[in-house]
């Protein structure tokens, strides 16, 4: 068995085809001789203007599969073949390198891959995808491939490849491809999307050993709800997942049931199910799912993939935009939250030895208070059309606190002067991601309309544990009691004061903490939209006194073992 990491809910039994390797995008030494220069140039014109026309066909077919959201993921693509630092820079080498065009579109691109995959954020590591599916667009053009045609098997099959690119997943048979699993790759890459959207059960980030293992026409068991990967599967393996196939499919029936249905308890206790959102492409699926809103929406995806800084237009169009959509239900927006460990150009942030613990989120916000204010009138700007909520992340110290509403009710002030409209009721939030901000929070419930508890930054910074170190990552868990303690303490300081708490953090999205987070009275949960509906089914199965009973008994017990143990044997 091989694991990954699961990026589209769902179990898929099938025989692999597997995706021969695209030629690699590597920087090349080939020179050509002057006199061929035009020559060059014009054929990675020709290039350019042919993947631009593929690229705008498959826009089309996205759009009439999937909706304008997803189709803008290739809008994104033909933006590349225009950006002046990208192919502008390959004409750049054929000109004063004499590269040829194959060799320009190879460094160029290799170079872009090298840098958004040394990026420590997973969304922006993955961008890289998007720069491979383009040159390779770009590569076949120019060597007279067919750049929009793969071949695959006229029977069912899970595909199995070192990565997917978005123009490859539009292109799959939806008929007779039952999973998608790759040795690459992560939750917020445009393929990974693009297959939750196309309801294909995929894997991500198998690893190469897994890649290695896996042959075409080999039987395979994919799970894409827990990541596994199973080949050559024995008799009681396929009996196991083909039942569970089953139910599965029983389950989606009865989730859908309750789509539209709210968040209440047997005994008629009101919670909140939203989801957390990383980039607009998603925004038309969380519309459709019926939940409550967004408890989480980044805003930094507006400022990470470009050398310049989002003007005030351009955020308030993607915040508008998301708003709007969702027609008067709850949008919880972000402000920047990005640091030394994320390459910024624009931004020109100082490497640290410690980024975590360094110059990040609303550390640089005060300290570029115009970035800030930019930034804050946009959200203003942008609640004119909605419900939108502003959250800033990171606070430690209550003086940073009444810096940002400082600097707020400045922004608003001068929006009032101009006669621009926004939300005066706007309400105010702030992450609980600190164990000194948990610890005090009676004093910061006093200065904001709502809590929300990001786990993930919580259990480290807790526990001391950096969850992407292997050698450690197993003392990383959301069930030691220490972080459980926090999280009841920030919920109780918050009721004290009349005010709302929620949760965005992973924790939020395991149905196997559901009814603990319920019991300690937590008012919103928001996790990865796919996995909501079980949340809301769970708290739709029990009682606030059950629940209670269970946060009552588990916040007494002694170790991350004991709590998970109870947990994992009362849902069984």
């Amino acid at each position: 068995m091989f694991k990954g990491i699961p990026v589209s809910a769902g179990i898929s039994i099938a025989p692999i085809a597997k995706l021969t390797a695209q030629p690699a995008v590597a920087a090349n030494d080939e020179k050509i001789d002057p006199s061929r220069k035009t020559e060059e140039w014009q054929c990675l014109e020709q290039s350019i203007e042919l993947a631009k026309e593929q690229l705008s066909q498959l826009k089309e077919k996205a759009l009439d599969q999937l909706g304008p959201e997803k189709a803008e993921i290739l809008s994104a693509h033909i933006a590349f073949l225009d950006d002046p630092s990208f192919t502008g820079e390959m004409k750049a080498r054929i000109e004063n390198q004499l590269c040829s065009a194959q060799a320009a579109v190879q460094q160029v691109a290799g170079e872009f891959v090298a840098l958004f995959e040394g990026m420590d954020n997973d969304y922006m590591k993955e961008r890289a995808d998007d720069i491979r599916d383009v040159s390779r667009r770009l590569l076949k053009n120019l060597s007279g491939g067919d750049s929009h045609s793969i071949g695959y098997p006229e029977e069912p099959f899970i595909l199995v490849a070192e990565d997917v690119t978005p123009s490859e997943t539009l292109q799959l048979p939806l008929s007779l491809v039952k999973g998608i699993a790759t040795a690459k790759g992560g939750p917020t890459s445009h393929a990974a999307i693009l297959a939750r959207s196309l309801g294909i059960p995929a894997v991500m980030g198998g690893g190469e050993a897994f890649l290695t293992a896996a042959e075409t026409g080999k039987l395979m068991i994919l799970d894409g709800a827990t990541g596994e990967l199973f080949l050559d599967p024995d008799e009681g393996q396929l009996a196991s997942f083909r039942e569970r196939a089953e139910q599965e499919a029983a389950d989606r029936e009865t989730l859908e049931a309750l789509k539209d249905l709210p968040a209440v308890t047997l005994d008629g206790h009101r919670v909140h199910v939203v989801a957390n959102m990383a980039v607009p492409e998603e925004t038309e699926a969380l519309v459709a799912s019926g939940l409550d809103g967004v408890g989480l929406f980044r805003s930094e995806f507006l400022f990470m993939d470009r050398s310049n800084l989002p003007d005030e237009e351009e955020q308030f169009t993607a915040y508008q935009r998301v708003v709007s959509a969702f027609q008067g239900k709850p949008v919880i927006i972000r402000t920047l939250d990005v640091g030394g460990d994320k390459h910024l150009p624009a931004l020109a942030l100082p490497r640290e030895d410690n980024p975590f613990l360094g110059f990040r989120a609303i550390r640089i916000s005060l300290a570029r208070p115009e970035l800030f204010r930019t930034q804050l009138r946009a959200l203003l700007r942008a609640s004119a059309y909605g419900r939108l909520l502003i959250m800033f992340p990171m606070i430690s110290h209550l003086e940073q606190l009444r810096e940002a509403k400082r600097l707020l009710e400045e922004v608003k002030a001068e929006l009032r002067k101009s006669g621009t409209p926004f939300d005066e009721e706007i309400a105010i939030g702030m992450m609980m991601e600190i164990p000194g901000a948990c610890l005090q929070a009676d004093a910061f419930a006093k200065e904001v309309q709502f809590f929300s508890i990001g786990t993930n930054d919580l259990v480290q910074y807790t526990l001391a544990v950096d969850r992407m170190n292997e050698n450690i990552a197993h003392l990383y868990s959301y069930y030691h009691p220490a972080v459980l303690r926090l999280i009841s303490h920030v919920i109780n300081a918050s009721h004290r004061a009349g005010i709302w708490t929620g949760l965005c953090g992973e924790m939020a999205s395991d149905p196997l903490a559901t009814e603990l987070l319920l019991g300690m009275g937590l008012n919103e949960f928001s996790g990865a939209a796919a996995v909501m509906p079980k949340v809301k089914a769970r708290i739709r199965s029990t009682t606030m006194d059950q629940a209670k009973q269970v946060a009552r008994h588990v916040l007494s017990l002694s170790s991350t073992e004991e709590v998970y143990s109870y947990l994992r044997d009362k849902t069984e």
